[in-house]
Order: structure tokens, then C-alpha cells, then sequence
């Protein structure tokens, strides 16, 4: 989920949250009984600021979650080290869990909490908190089950006090916790509470690799983030050097990678942010060429489907848009940069001109939206189409429809009151829907011996988005890897069911697909895959094996088009050059203004590579006050990619509505002695 907007009583990040609730806890500074144990990870960031402000040592105390099977997200409870087992009786009772249930479950997680006990501590034995005042920190209470546990454990080893620290609670945990706890200090209360990531701008998952530097930066804090230095590194950037294919400006330039491609039916063409003129203008020449020499069939792309299929009549030549401009009329929701920029427009002329020189009776290459936030244009268009064929079924699917009437277009509240309890869910009638449609699907192929019409593949696809969207708004209030899965493997399977409409025309359909770097490298590779989430590349890989190629891109410094916050306006902001221990300082390093790699050309560069690194990802938003934080993450790039390309500097891609602030840029850090 990205970012959401600025309230009062916001916390930035973690480490604000942190900084702000050891000025709560100035009573404990510079004691020498006081213990600070986080509980990780997303209470690590925050301790790491509480230790350094009371002068206290910092250490881990590893707590793990037992999850309501089904719905692991939502948790019925807690483990900690020392065997203790910590129940919401009242939530196991109302859900009729079982005890041989939560013993399989429990056996499970202490695997895990035994790995990340060896993951973040090493040799290095627990701390002794024997008389001594312990801090217990996380980032947020919301039932408080995970912090019963570690009191609990704590209790066990006999410390003096046992003091609990948060930012932000729920009111009603905060009451309970100080039954449990010597001391509880919580930032703040609100009310209505919903959820802890609801109090912070950025409230990115931690990852264990972040964990390990604060842990080991505690006491240093003035020591660098710095995985490997130049010294280290140089061996590899020689054979880079080597190895990397510069990009000239040629029209063979790509020819490597066209041929790496090869007769591949996947190209997942990746991008390291949103809004970066160089992603967005090679990724169409990439695919210019796979359309003409390769004769792939569609692009499918990080876009919801009703709004791209309007580009997809226009590029075929079946709607009554003047231009591409008119075309991408549809795309207004946040961010409009995306897909409303010169690039995609040109790139959109582009195809229609192709498809408008094919000739009679070929098929056209199509353009697709993978997407699923369009719940309600969704639901317009499967009625619209069934009003003009069956007004009968479109009564029934209005009907069905009307499960949401009561929130309106406020997808948000939807999910939140269907969370509380509050409001029924409408997944049956979505789920009834999608079959309904989809029998008509079969029924029209049946009766006519072969392929069901454009019209009803958009509404089925659009029914499928409306099925899979209410299950998305439903999960966001959960924890963020439940809905991050449930959207990529919306897209993966929209990306399967494309391919095997198109199939039927064309026979073996090859797709383009453009999406973020985190959708389309392999999750598995990466900080993702390590907390639970997976995405489209993942599943592609898992599915199509070899006739998938995962190509990313990268890029150093320069500018970018995005946005402060959630639903704000765009700016051209400067991205910041790469920390140390990066992928892009690492390609920064070899000295070619952009090139491209063959992942596999060498076997030492796969060997020298495989430890991982770090690697930016900046969405929508961009913040570079956080920029560790907020958009670095851990990978190992030969298994996340086939290929990557590499733009040392790169320009902000132009929007069609430029802002005074795009216009005008961001001020330079040497402002105003800057010449």
C-alpha cells in the first residue's frame, strides 16, 4: 500500500516515531540498569532511536505471531522465546479454533521464530535482564497479543522492572497492557485506532537486513551503512566493465537482448520508478522490436483494465478518439503521470500506426491493463455490456452490484467496515457474478464452435477485477503482505487468461508486459519473498519457466516525476545519487553512461553477484528524507532478473498536465550559490 496522506499526529517513519518516544521516556536516560529489547522487526527502527536517545544499550527480544488459519494475517495470538504461548481466548473461541490446530500451527511458527533468533543474534547469547529495567519496544499496540507474549517470557528471567514503549496504541490496549507491564508509555491514543500502519506516512515492512545493520550500528550510530566497499568491489566492476553491453544510441543496441529473449512468449520489461523518462522511452523501443521482429501479440501493463482497454480499441483502430491524448481520457486516477506522459503517448501512436499497416485481416497487436483498482468503472462496464445483450442478466448483476450501494465509491470505507464487522462482505455476489459471466463464456464458444466475441472477454475480465478488487479492499486493513499478494496475483492471473484468449487467435501469444521493478523481478530473490509476498515475476517463473525473460531497470542519479504524498501533485524531484553497498553505486562504479547486462554471459559475474545488495525501488511517491528507509531493499540480482539495464543519469518522464511544481523542479541542494 503506498503511502497515505499527511494527518496531524502522523508519524513519518519508525525511526521520527522513535525519536519522539524517547523524549517520553527521558526518566530512564543514562542509567546503567536500563535495557532496551525490541521486538522485531518494525519495533527495531524505533528502539534503535529510544536506545540512542536514553544512552541504553539495544538488543532483540523475538516474538512471533500465530495466525488465524486461513487468515494468517489477522493474529489469534503469540510465541516467544522460552516456549511461551500467548491466546486472544475471546477471538479463538468466537472462530471455533481448535487446540490440535493451534499446536500444528505454533510447532510451525517456532521454526521460525528459531531461525530469526539465529538470524539476528548469531553467537551471540541473549542479554542477562536479571534486575535490571527493561524497555520493551514496538512500533504500534493494535490487540497487544505479540507484547503479552514477551512479558510473559520476561517474566521468567526475573528483571527488576519491565517498562512497554510504543508510539501509538489503541486505547484499549494501552488499558490493558499496564495490567501486565510495570510502566507503559504509549505516544499517543487515538481513536477510532483501526490499525497500527494507519499512524505513519511510511510504514514500509522492515526487512531482516535492516535489522542486522541497526543492531550492529547501536552504540556507533555514526558508522555507515556500507555492505562492501569500493576496494572490495573492484575486481567485479573490472569484469563488468568487460562484460556489459554499452547502449550508444544504435539501432543495434538491443540486439543482445533480443536475443537473449529469443523465442520466449513472456518479456517482463521492469523500472525502477514510476516517473523516469529513460524506463519508460527504451522499454518501448524494446518492445517496438519484439512486435516487429518478433511478432509478440500485446502489451499488458501495471494499469487497470477498463482504462487501458479504451487504448486497446484505439490502437485497433474500434473506437472514435481522435488520438492518443483522448484515449488515455480515462486515466485520472492518482497517479495520472503514470500512463498520461509524452512517452506512453508516443508509444501509443506507434502501435496504432503498426496496426493501421498490417495487413487486411491480421490481427492487431493489443494493449491491456493488469490492474485492479477499478472496482466501480468494473462493475459500470460488466453492466453496460450486459444491458446491450441480456438486459435480464443485467438485472441480476445490478442487483448483485448493489451489495456496495451503502459505501458508495469509497472502496476504502468498504473494506474497513467489512473488517469491523460492521457491514456484511459482497463476495458472494462478486464471486456469482464472475461465474455467470463466465458460463456465458463457454456457452458462446460451444454454440458457435470457437471464440467468445472482444466484448464479452472485456466484461469477463472486468467481472474478474471486480471479484478479485473486493477481496483486495478487504485485505488492506489486514497486514500489507495479504493485500500486496492478492493484487500481483490478480495481475498474474488477468496475464494468464489474456494469453490464452489471444492464444485462440493467434495461436501461441507472445506479451510485453511493463510494470515496477518489485512486480515483475523474481520476489523469491528479494526482501519480499523473505516476509511472504510474492508478485507476477515470481509467479510467471513458477508457471512459464524458461519462456519468460525478467529484465530490469536501474539508474544512479538525476531527476524523477513523483509525488511528496498519497493523491498529491507531481513534482520533479532529484533522486539522490546510490549509497555505498548498492546495485547502482556498484554500476555507477563501472563508468558507462548506460548499458545493459546479460545476466548469465559470465559465470564469475553470477558468482560475484550472488551475495546480495542493495537495490532501489521509488513508486508514486518519493521521499528522500527517508531514502533508506523508504526505498532501498535487499536482492540478489542474478536470480531476481535475466537482464538489467543500467541509466547512470536519468531525466523525469513530462507529464500532459504539468504542475508549477514539475515545472519548476526542486531547488538544488547548493541553492542559491549554485551556478
Amino acid at each position: 500500500m503506498q503511502p497515505g496522506l499527511v494527518k496531524p499526529g502522523l508519524f513519518r517513519d519508525r525511526r521520527e516515531a522513535g525519536g519522539l518516544l524517547a523524549e517520553k521516556l527521558a526518566a530512564y536516560a543514562n542509567r546503567p540498569d536500563v535495557l532496551v529489547l525490541a521486538l522485531p522487526r518494525g519495533g527495531v527502527p524505533v528502539a534503535y532511536e529510544v536506545a540512542r536517545g536514553l544512552g541504553a544499550p539495544l538488543d532483540v527480544f523475538v516474538v512471533h505471531k500465530l495466525g488465524v488459519p486461513g487468515y494468517e494475517e489477522l493474529a489469534m495470538g503469540a510465541i516467544a522465546t522460552g516456549g511461551v504461548r500467548v491466546l486472544n481466548d475471546q477471538l479463538v473461541e468466537r472462530l471455533g479454533i481448535g487446540e490440535q490446530a493451534i499446536e500444528a500451527i505454533a510447532a510451525r511458527e517456532r521454526q521460525e521464530l528459531e531461525r530469526r533468533e539465529r538470524l539476528y543474534r548469531g553467537d551471540r547469547p541473549p542479554p542477562d535482564v536479571r534486575g535490571r529495567t527493561v524497555i520493551l519496544v514496538d512500533d504500534g499496540l493494535a490487540t497487544g497479543a505479540t507484547m503479552h507474549a514477551a512479558i510473559e517470557a520476561l517474566r521468567q528471567q526475573n528483571p527488576a522492572r519491565i517498562v512497554v514503549a510504543v508510539p501509538m496504541a489503541s486505547p484499549e490496549a494501552c488499558e490493558e497492557m499496564k495490567e501486565k507491564a510495570d510502566d507503559v508509555i504509549c505516544a499517543i491514543t487515538p481513536e477510532p485506532f483501526h490499525a497500527v500502519g494507519r499512524w505513519y506516512q511510511d510504514f514500509s515492512q522492515t526487512a531482516d537486513e535492516e535489522v542486522g545493520i541497526l543492531l550492529a550500528r547501536q552504540g556507533t550510530p555514526q558508522t555507515g551503512e556500507v555492505a562492501q566497499g569500493p576496494a572490495v568491489d573492484r575486481p567485479l566492476i573490472k569484469a563488468l566493465r568487460q562484460i556489459a553491453y554499452p547502449l550508444a544510441g544504435l539501432a543495434r543496441d538491443y540486439d543482445p537482448l533480443i536475443g537473449r529473449i529469443g523465442e520466449a512468449r513472456f518479456a517482463l520489461l521492469g523500472e525502477a520508478s514510476h516517473g523516469t523518462h529513460e524506463f519508460y522511452c527504451e522499454r518501448a523501443e524494446i518492445t517496438k522490436r519484439l512486435i516487429a521482429e518478433k511478432n509478440f501479440s500485446a502489451v499488458a501493463v501495471e494499469a487497470d483494465w477498463p482504462d487501458a482497454y479504451r487504448l486497446n480499441r484505439y490502437v485497433r483502430g474500434a473506437s472514435d478518439d481522435v488520438d492518443a491524448v483522448e484515449a488515455l481520457a480515462d486515466f485520472r486516477r492518482f497517479p495520472t503521470w503514470m500512463w498520461r506522459n509524452t512517452v506512453v503517448v508516443e508509444f501509443i501512436e506507434w502501435l496504432r500506426a503498426y496496426n493501421d499497416a498490417l495487413p487486411p485481416g491480421a490481427e492487431k497487436v493489443g494493449f491491456y491493463g493488469l490492474d485492479l483498482y477499478s472496482l466501480h468503472a468494473s462493475m459500470k462496464a460488466v453492466l453496460q455490456y450486459l444491458e446491450k445483450v441480456d438486459p435480464e442478466a443485467a438485472e441480476r448483476a445490478r442487483e448483485r452490484y448493489s451489495c456496495f450501494d451503502h459505501v458508495g465509491e469509497d472502496t476504502e470505507a468498504y473494506g474497513l467496515m467489512t473488517r469491523l464487522n460492521l457491514s456484511r462482505s459482497c463476495e458472494e455476489e462478486v464471486i456469482g457474478q464472475l461465474i455467470e459471466l463466465q458460463r456465458r463464456a463457454a456457452d458462446t464458444m460451444r454454440r458457435d464452435g470457437g471464440l467468445a466475441d472482444d466484448d464479452l472477454f472485456h466484461a469477463e475480465q472486468n467481472a474478474r477485477l471486480v471479484k478479485n478488487a473486493e477481496a483486495y479492499y478487504r485485505s488492506v486493513f489486514l497486514e500489507e503482505v495479504s493485500s500486496w499478494n492478492l493484487r500481483d496475483r490478480h495481475m498474474a492471473e488477468t496475464l494468464d487468461a489474456l494469453v490464452e484468449y489471444l492464444g485462440r487467435k493467434v495461436g501461441s501469444a507472445k506479451v510485453a508486459v511493463w510494470e515496477h521493478n518489485s512486480h515483475l523481478g523474481d520476489a523469491r530473490a528479494t526482501e519480499m519473498g523473505q516476509r511472504g509476498e510474492l508478485n507476477v515475476g515470481q509467479l510467471t517463473r513458477e508457471k512459464y519457466a524458461g519462456e519468460a525473460v525478467l529484465i530490469g531497470f536501474t539508474t544512479h542519479h538525476g531527476t524523477v516525476t513523483a509525488a511528496s504524498d498519497w493523491g498529491k501533485s507531481s513534482e520533479r524531484k532529484r533522486v539522490r545519487p546510490a549509497p555505498a553497498g548498492s546495485y547502482e553505486a556498484l554500476f555507477h562504479a563501472v563508468r558507462h553512461d548506460q548499458f545493459l547486462l546479460i545476466l548469465n554471459d559470465s559465470d564469475l559475474m553470477v558468482q560475484q553477484l550472488a551475495a546480495p545488495r542493495l537495490e532501489r525501488a521509488i513508486g508514486v511517491i518519493y521521499r528522500p528524507e527517508t531514502e533508506r528507509q523508504s526505498h532501498y531493499f535487499g536482492a540478489r540480482l542474478v536470480e531476481q532478473f535475466d537482464a538489467v539495464l543500467n541509466f547512470d543519469k536519468t531525466r523525469a518522464v513530462k507529464p500532459l498536465e504539468s504542475t508549477e511544481e514539475w515545472e519548476t523542479g526542486e531547488i538544488p541542494e547548493t541553492f542559491p550559490f549554485a551556478v
